[in-house]
């Protein structure tokens, strides 16, 4: 028998609602009745006709929405065939035509997977769109539930995987306190261009970093990672100051997608005494020091910036001077990113800057604000100030020292 190859109820070109549906059957008779049926509920559809599987698997097309195979057709082995055909479907809904006789194949159908049968001797116009629709409609919704669940696990696995890239603090002294607070700019991610890192090396110096790729999105927070762990080999390789940061110049040079790409850096090591320490800054905002007053009460204040050199990947050969830290006995020392401090003030015309977060955190100081609870304070204030969430990454790095007993 020769294939009746396109049979379309007329419609105008590019109808929205138009339904796209293949017919798998080999009785003329059987594929003008449904067109009729079809014609006289108004739905409108676009039927393409095949008389076996070899015909079908070159007329199916990305546009097909619905696929009507009647089981009792030649070349169509019923389940075994309604498998072929399901395979074929791909986002097509499959409706099943069994006879009278033949009932119960339209139950193993939709067990098999078809989204549902008619009895041919049963079946009528209004019975017949309303299947189609019905089919169509659900397969949409399975579709988008399998694509669901598919962003779900994609997302948890990219959650372990940025959890993993996340720094475990290499630290191992009992009178040292560790608290970090990290929020990337960028909606459901978890990691940005900010970076931070703790290691205490052999002899008991302990190293603190802070940095800043410039943008946000996650070429720059993949690029944050490579700095990040680049600075921690060095720093258990022995490297340390100035020599330290001209490699990981090199490293950015190499690593970075663009030559305007840049790094602004804070590196602090503080003594195995405790009581002092050695900052360099590579174009990156000072850390604030907090220490007792002398009356008992807090101080706070912003480390001096005027020994400072470029941020990395802006100058060849550039130099980074070392600034030396009286830290005192008992101190807290904070590294931050300049997402705490570019928010808005008041009317929006005025930026926080380090002067403003000074004031902020000597009034949660004196409140009795540490450690944790100190830097989530601040961030909770920085964002009231600014009448909005920050949009800007953001990462604070505390390290604190009680007083010796």
């Amino acid at each position: 028998m020769s294939t009746i190859s396109h049979h379309p109820h007329p419609v105008a070109q590019g109808t929205e609602d138009r339904i796209d549906l293949l017919l798998i059957g080999h009785d003329s008779a059987d594929v003008f009745l449904v067109e009729k049926m079809l014609a006289e509920t108004g739905l409108t559809v676009q039927i393409t006709v095949a008389e076996d599987l070899t015909v079908a698997r070159r007329k199916l097309t990305r546009r097909t929405q619905c696929i009507i195979v009647d089981l009792s057709a030649p070349g169509i082995n019923r389940i075994e065939g309604l498998r072929h055909v399901l395979a074929l479907s791909e986002r097509a809904a499959v409706v099943v035509l069994t006879g009278i006789d033949d009932a119960h194949l339209g139950v193993q159908a939709v067990a098999a997977g078809a989204e549902d049968y008619l009895v041919k001797q049963e079946v009528d116009g209004p019975l017949l769109a309303r299947a189609i629709r019905y089919s169509v409609e659900r397969k949409r919704a399975e579709e988008t539930e399998r694509r669901l669940v598919e962003a779900r696990i994609m997302g948890r696995e990219n959650a372990r995987l940025e959890r993993g890239l996340l720094p475990v603090p290499l630290i191992d002294d009992p009178t040292l306190r560790h608290a970090t607070r990290y929020r990337p700019g960028r909606r459901r991610a978890l990691l940005g261009g900010d970076f931070y890192d703790t290691v205490q090396t052999e002899g008991g110096a302990v190293h603190l970093m802070i940095g800043d790729v410039c943008g946000h999105g996650p070429d720059e927070a993949a690029l944050g990672v490579q700095l990040r762990m680049a600075w921690r080999t060095l720093v258990l390789a022995g490297h340390s100051g100035e020599q330290l940061l001209g490699t990981l110049d090199t490293v950015l040079g190499h690593e970075r997608r663009s030559e305007e790409i840049f790094t602004t850096l804070c590196m602090v090591t503080i003594a195995p005494s405790r009581r002092t320490a050695r900052m360099h800054l590579a174009g990156h905002p000072a850390p604030l020091l907090f220490r007792a007053d002398g009356k008992g009460g807090p101080e706070v204040g912003a480390l001096p910036e005027y020994a400072h050199g470029p941020a990395l990947g802006l100058v060849p050969g550039a130099e980074w001077p070392t600034t030396e830290i009286d830290l005192g006995e008992s101190w807290s020392l904070m590294l931050y990113t300049d997402g705490l401090i570019e928010g808005r003030v008041g009317d929006g015309a005025h930026r926080l800057g380090t002067e403003g977060l000074v004031d902020l955190a000597a009034q949660a100081r004196a409140r009795g604000a540490t450690g944790r609870s100190l830097i989530d304070e601040l961030v909770t204030r920085v964002e009231e100030l600014n009448g909005d969430a920050l949009t800007d990454d953001l990462a604070v790095l505390l390290v604190s020292r009680e007083r010796s007993a």
